[in-house]
C-alpha cells in the first residue's frame, strides 16, 4: 500500500500538472486533506509529510481528534476546517476550535458562530455553502438565496466570510461537473459584484478535482486519494 506520504506527493503533483492544464498558477490553489474517519495517526502522517490544512465532517469525532493530535506531537500547529453540516446545538464548539468553517447555509447558524467565537481568537473564515444541483439530500442555501445571505454574513462580527463552498451531484461526466462548478463561480462572481469581496471557491474532491480546478476552484477538499477508502461501519 502507498503511505500517506506517497499519496500526498501524488496528489500535489496531479494538482499541479491540472492547473498548469488549465492556464492556473498552482500557487492559487490549496490542499484541504479531509481526515474525516480516519484516525489521529494519520493526521500526525499527513502532517509530517507537510500537509497543514485538515477538513473534518462530524464535530465529537473532530475535537477528540484535535485532543489527541495536540497530546502526542503538540509541537504541530494545525489549521483545522469543519465542512459538515452544522446543528445549531453545534456551534458553539465550532466557533471555539476551528479557523474556517466551510458549511455555513443560514442566517442562524453564521449569527451563533458570530456570537459564540472567543474574543481573543482571530476572526473565523466562513464560506456560505450553495446547493448547486438542488439536490433535497443535501445542505446548502439555495442560489437564489446566496447573494443576500452573504451580505448578511459579511458585517457579522468575529466572522470573515472568504467564499463559497459546494458539492455538486456525483457525476462521472466532465462536462457535467464542470457545469455545476461553473454555476458556483458564477456566483461568487455576482456576489462580488455586489460589493462584497472573496478570495475562496471550496470545491472539488478526488473524484472530480480536475474539474473543479479547471472552473476556478482555490481549495480542493482531498480524502480519499491521500488517506484510502474509508470504512463508515468502524
Amino acid at each position: 500500500m502507498s503511505s500517506i506520504s506517497d499519496n500526498l506527493q501524488a496528489v500535489s503533483a496531479d494538482i499541479r500538472a491540472a492547473a498548469l492544464a488549465s492556464g492556473r498558477d498552482p500557487q492559487q490553489l490549496r490542499l484541504l486533506a479531509v481526515s474525516k474517519t480516519f484516525p489521529a495517526d494519520a493526521v500526525i502522517d499527513a502532517a509530517e509529510a507537510g500537509q497543514h490544512c485538515f477538513g473534518e465532517n462530524y464535530l465529537q469525532e473532530a475535537l477528540e481528534k484535535m485532543q489527541e493530535v495536540q497530546a502526542k506531537k503538540p509541537q504541530l500547529q494545525l489549521e483545522w476546517h469543519f465542512i459538515g453540516p452544522i446543528q445549531s446545538n453545534k456551534t458553539r464548539p465550532i466557533a471555539e476550535h476551528f479557523a474556517w468553517v466551510h458549511s455555513v447555509d443560514r442566517e442562524k447558524i453564521a449569527q451563533r458562530l458570530s456570537e459564540q467565537r472567543p474574543a481573543g481568537m482571530p476572526a473565523l473564515n466562513i464560506c456560505l455553502q450553495v446547493n448547486i444541483s438542488g439536490e433535497a439530500s443535501k445542505s446548502g442555501a439555495l442560489p437564489e438565496e446566496a447573494v443576500a445571505l452573504a451580505q448578511k454574513i459579511a458585517v457579522l462580527p468575529g466572522l470573515q466570510l472568504r467564499g463559497l463552498m459546494g458539492v455538486p451531484e456525483a457525476s462521472d461526466d466532465e462536462q457535467v461537473q464542470r457545469q455545476a462548478f461553473r454555476q458556483l463561480k458564477q456566483l461568487s462572481d455576482s456576489i462580488q459584484a455586489a460589493g462584497i469581496a472573496l478570495d475562496t471557491l471550496s470545491m472539488g474532491m478526488s473524484s472530480d478535482m480536475h474539474a473543479a480546478i479547471a472552473e476556478g476552484s482555490t481549495m480542493l477538499r482531498i480524502g480519499t486519494a491521500i488517506f484510502g477508502n474509508r470504512n463508515y461501519a468502524k
